[in-house]
């Protein structure tokens, strides 16, 4: 956990590509992560979001582009995967999937991984507490993951990636199988790390997630990169202010009633809702009034609206 000391990028990501059996999956990504920044990526199952953060970590080796880390402090630039072991000395990761021990205590689990580390018994008898605290667990020092709730393991994930004081976290889905409770209270932990000046690296399938946490947002889909840009400016780029909602008996019928669709730029119906999407509802709902069995909804365009006009609103298979 540290301050950000400079505004040069700590990662850069530069026309990244990777096949796997005569597929491009990640297909010319390019980015990259200040000290302090979080950077969201979303897109679709198959994206190709997981593969750029393998190969972030070394973990595949691209068929093109590079992928460098520059630590503060104006030290040499490192390449991955030539500078791999340096450049995971200063990384922290969470993945999609439980990999703690079983066979641990908490305070043995991040114990074993600090020693990965070669970490001082002197260090983690002072880092320990203070992880252990930082994710709620002090009470739960003792307990082994299998005491513990599905939001109690994530945390206890997180704090693992900080044994090592890392410069950046790269999480993958960090919070995919948590009840609302459990999200909220990761959410605060993230926010409190890069308030204290960690970057992090996010893929979410979440939207409320990225925005609540992410500074700019990557949109993925097919491993090339659709949109960049903050939260609020994507918004404004791709979208209509306004989102009216309409769903009830007899709602499809009017995505082909031309003085509704007259009054919105856009119409798109997903199962039995009509959305349509305009820079002033106004007229629209005062229109739909005479529609009284119906149900209406109006609120302002949000990430999701952003993610489906992306990326479609077909279903995709894990993948």
């Amino acid at each position: 956990m540290n301050n950000a000391t400079s505004s040069a990028p700590l990662l850069k990501v530069h026309a990244l590509r990777k096949q796997y059996g005569g597929s491009t999956v990640v297909d010319g990504v390019s980015f990259c992560i200040a000290p302090g920044e979080c950077l969201g990526v979303i897109g679709p199952n198959g994206a190709g979001k997981t593969t750029t953060i393998r190969l972030c970590l070394g973990l595949a080796l691209p068929d093109g582009g590079s992928v460098t880390y520059q630590p503060p402090g104006g030290t040499p630039t490192l390449q991955m995967p030539h500078d791999a072991l340096a450049i995971k000395a200063q990384l922290g990761v969470v993945t999609q999937f439980d990999t703690l021990d079983p066979d641990f205590s908490c305070a043995e689990n991040l114990r074993v991984y600090g020693s990965y580390f070669g970490l001082s018994r002197a260090t983690l008898d002072e880092r320990i507490p203070r992880l252990l605290e930082f994710a709620a667990l002090t009470h739960k020092a003792q307990a082994k993951p299998g005491e513990l709730s599905g939001g109690m393991k994530r945390r206890l994930s997180l704090a693992r990636a900080l044994v090592n004081a890392p410069q950046l976290l790269l999480l993958d889905e960090p919070t995919t199988g948590l009840d609302p409770q459990a999200r909220h209270l990761m959410w605060e932990r993230l926010q409190r790390l890069v308030q204290q000046g960690t970057s992090i690296l996010l893929t979410t399938h979440f939207m409320d997630e990225a925005e609540r946490l992410c500074s700019r947002l990557l949109v993925l889909d097919h491993g090339r990169i659709l949109a960049q840009g903050t939260p609020r400016t994507l918004i404004a780029q791709h979208l209509e202010r306004d989102v009216v909602e309409v769903y009830g008996t007899g709602a499809l019928a009017l995505q082909h009633d031309a003085a509704l669709t007259a009054l919105a730029a856009r119409v798109e119906v997903s199962g039995e809702t009509v959305f349509f999407y305009t820079p002033d509802a106004a007229p629209l709902l005062q229109a739909l009034a005479a529609h009284t069995a119906l149900r209406v909804l109006h609120r302002p365009a949000n990430l999701e609206d952003l993610f489906l006009k992306l990326t479609g609103r077909q279903i995709r298979e894990d993948g």
